[in-house]
């Protein structure tokens, strides 16, 4: 069903109620789960397989690769581009057919032209998967009709993280439209099924599906100042796009992309063998958390530091925690080159001062500064 309005509670920062049998809500950037209901289940997938097989087009293609169809291309039935048999078509075009309109005729003439046979790309298509770390996913087809192929929200989702990271991969799944050339000199326009695109604000595709067995499915993606959301909804009774969209609103309402570090930030300097040494870091930091969570940063040296330190030196990192969780981490590099002091020129008492607190900074951790953000 292509709807015209979506049934949405209010955004809120707790999880909305769904009609989907399985849901998951994840950062599309690191693949992290935000949310899950049976996200874990074995379910058939229909036509979201497609976002696999244009995984694969997009890493073994070129845009402009030129694919001849076969007699099994244009003997597929459901959703179609109506390829003629023999036709030459780039792949660039087949992408928009099957991620758009949801070919199955796209689909099978860029398994072959892949794989060289629709056998051989499902073998790809699993050991993709597997490369991926994922256990809880078989495919059986390029394209879904065939429903003894499977998987889970989860899993969906981290094959949909991977695929974004190409930019043909994300061009293509948020057009609306698209118009192909046929062989007879006219031409066929198709129109994107994910209705979101439409009815959502921020929308950037990605993929419906729909059979008997696997009810309704939709992976979808948003984004919103800055921050890009996954949804994978399985086995939805009715249309899938409002759960979609109540999660979507949830993880916006919920969670923010934070910079708590900024490339060349100063952090408190340090006294290695008698000369102050200058800090600063080395790079941006942006972690996800929730809008009301705190997070702490850590700036921890390396033990045994010794001159000379030219400028640049990595000495540590500094370590973002939210929750006793770490975020993640950046270089803490030396601001301005330091060199020792000649023997001469240090009294004694001051050398045996300096011995005293390297050991103690040696022996009791590394952490030099800590505050929160």
């Amino acid at each position: 069903p292509f709807p015209t309005t979506l049934d949405t509670p209010p955004p809120a920062d707790t999880p909305p109620d769904l009609r989907a049998a399985s849901a998951v809500l994840v950062d599309l950037d690191s693949g992290e789960v935000l949310f899950d209901r049976a996200g874990g289940r074995r379910r058939p997938i229909a036509s979201t397989t497609k976002v696999m097989t244009a995984l694969l087009v997009v890493e073994s293609a070129t845009p402009f690769d030129e694919v001849m169809a076969s007699d099994r291309a244009v003997s597929e039935t459901g959703a179609e581009l109506g390829l003629n048999e023999g036709e030459r078509i780039l792949v660039r075009e087949l992408l928009y057919a099957l991620l758009l309109q949801s070919a199955n005729d796209a689909a099978v003439a860029l398994a072959e032209h892949i794989g060289g046979s629709v056998d051989a790309f499902v073998a790809m298509m699993n050991e993709r998967t597997r490369r991926l770390g994922l256990t809880d996913t078989r495919f059986a087809s390029p394209n879904g009709l065939d429903d003894s192929g499977y998987s889970t929200a989860r899993d969906l989702a981290a094959i949909t993280v991977e695929a974004f990271r190409s930019e043909s991969f994300a061009e293509t799944v948020g057009a609306k439209f698209r118009t192909i050339p046929a062989p007879d000199g006219s031409t066929r326009r198709i129109q994107n099924r994910n209705a979101l695109l439409w009815l959502y604000p921020g929308a950037l595709g990605v993929k419906t599906g729909y059979t008997a067995a696997a009810g309704f499915c939709l992976v979808a993606a948003g984004e919103r100042d800055g921050l890009r959301l996954g949804v994978v909804v399985l086995g939805s009774p009715t249309e899938p796009f409002s759960d979609a969209a109540a999660l979507l609103n949830y993880g916006f309402a919920t969670y923010e992309r934070r910079r708590i570090v900024t490339l060349g930030d100063p952090l408190d300097p340090v006294r290695v063998s008698g000369r102050l040494v200058t800090l600063e870091a080395g790079d941006f930091l942006h972690v996800l958390v929730r809008r009301d969570e705190s997070v702490d940063l850590d700036v921890r040296l390396k033990r045994g530091l010794v001159l000379p330190l030219g400028r640049g030196r990595p000495v540590g990192e500094i370590v973002a925690t939210a929750s006793g969780e770490e975020l993640g981490a950046v270089p803490v590099l030396v601001a301005d080159s330091v060199r020792p002091v000649p023997p001469a020129e240090v009294p004694w008492w001051r050398r045996v001062w300096d011995a005293i607190t390297t050991f103690l900074a040696d022996a009791f951790g590394p952490v030099v500064e800590e505050r929160s953000l």
